[in-house]
């Protein structure tokens, strides 16, 4: 059961791939779909976002081999005023992640508006002048990079850039230039490793692909319109990571892999996976020097995620050196750190929402203390280690818990 938390995110919301695309759509008993309703970001700036197609043309992708690995990611940034709301989903991405969320809900596809949900994001929004912390966000396991756009945007708001990646056929769907979608396609063999290592190999050469920008140049595929001066805000001596579940692994491998990390967040992800021993992880048996943060969610087997229980966060703890902090949110479930944590009380307004999804995604912490909760600790590690703000850890807010 050492990697139960990552492979939750296959399940959940998560579509399965294949599905039907042309379902008829059915509405809620009012004839108007869900929409949705985030949180807005609580920081000074007004946030605006981008996205770019990658092609790592020196890599056969490793889960459709004879083509080159392909990403998409978004790049969110201070702004100097808003435009219009970018997509929350890509129109094809929410279509495909729109009928695995009807399943996982049990209710008829279209209920849900994901086509039509909007961002705090404003679409190419001009950018904010000054050099700027960067942060990437890596998801879980088979979930869209756009699930995360809550701590996103805060983060943004607040005066990072953050880039958020899409881990192509890993994840539900991936919307590409051209009205193309790749949907989850994965090996019949066990692939835990390579979606480690494919992982892994995606997230160093996006930061390539920063630097490129930083350069002047743009890295985009189909050479599409950035921002005015995007490239200028990035300040790459100042980077960290942070990612959910098979994210939050992905984070921790790079931060002790690549020296350009500064500090990563592990939210809820095992670092021991793909391995039958956790210690012999790479990432496990060296640990680190260099400041991290893992957040770990209430019991969902013999107890709390934190480095008591699971041996792999364990080794790591005891084999790292730096700057280290436990936290825990004994009430929440594995999805409670990324939108989830607040879509699923939303559409409990509208409709039942299955007792036994409730109880394996978000538990039942209070959603806005869960919020509450990452719009300060998330902030407040980069702060600290990119920013060299300190915060006063001694004191833990509703619904967390410090383990150490």
């Amino acid at each position: 059961m050492l990697n139960r938390r990552i492979l939750l995110t296959s399940a959940a919301l998560v579509p399965l791939a294949g599905l039907a695309a042309s379902r008829t759509a059915e509405a809620t008993g009012s004839g108007v779909p869900v929409p949705i309703r985030l949180p807005r970001p609580t920081g000074p700036f007004p946030v605006g976002t981008t996205e770019l197609h990658l092609v790592d043309a020196g890599r056969d992708d490793p889960f459709v081999p004879g083509r080159p690995r392909e990403l998409m990611i978004s790049v969110w940034y201070p702004a100097s005023r808003l435009t219009a709301p970018a997509s929350y989903l890509p129109p094809l991405t929410a279509e495909v992640f729109g009928e695995g969320a009807a399943i996982a809900l049990q209710q008829p596809v279209g209920t849900i508006d994901w086509a039509g949900a909007k961002s705090h994001a404003g679409l190419l929004a001009p950018v904010c002048p000054g050099k700027r912390p960067v942060v990437l966000f890596s998801p879980g396991f088979g979930v869209p990079r756009g699930l995360a756009s809550i701590s996103v945007a805060e983060l943004a708001s607040r005066g990072y850039v953050v880039v958020t990646v899409d881990h192509t056929y890993e994840v539900s769907g991936v919307e590409f230039p051209g009205n193309r979608i790749e949907v989850q396609t994965l090996p019949p063999a066990p692939y835990a490793m390579l979606a480690r290592t494919t992982r892994f190999a995606d997230l160093r050469f996006v930061l390539d692909s920063l630097t490129r920008l930083a350069r002047g140049e743009n890295p985009d595929a189909e050479q599409r319109r950035l921002p005015n001066d995007l490239g200028n805000v990035f300040d790459l001596d100042r980077i960290g990571s942070y990612g959910h579940s098979a994210g939050g692994l992905s984070s921790i491998d790079l931060l002790v892999a690549d020296p350009r990390i500064r500090a990563a967040i592990d939210l809820d992800g095992e670092l021991g996976y793909g391995y039958d021993d956790p210690a012999d992880a790479p990432t496990v048996a060296k640990g680190t020097n260099r400041p991290f943060l893992l957040m770990g969610s209430g019991a969902i087997g013999p107890g709390p995620h934190d480095h008591r229980t699971d041996p792999s966060w364990g080794l790591f703890w005891e084999h790292s050196s730096g700057w280290k902090r436990d936290l825990n949110l004994p009430n929440g479930r594995h999805y409670s750190f990324v939108d989830y944590q607040a879509l699923i009380p939303w559409f409990q307004r509208f409709f039942t929402v299955p007792p036994e999804l409730i109880a394996n995604t978000v538990g039942t912490a209070n959603a806005d203390q869960v919020l509450r909760a990452m719009r300060t600790y998330i902030p407040a590690f980069f702060d600290q280690h990119l920013r060299y703000r300190p915060h006063n850890w001694s004191h833990a807010l509703p619904e967390t818990r410090f383990i150490a």
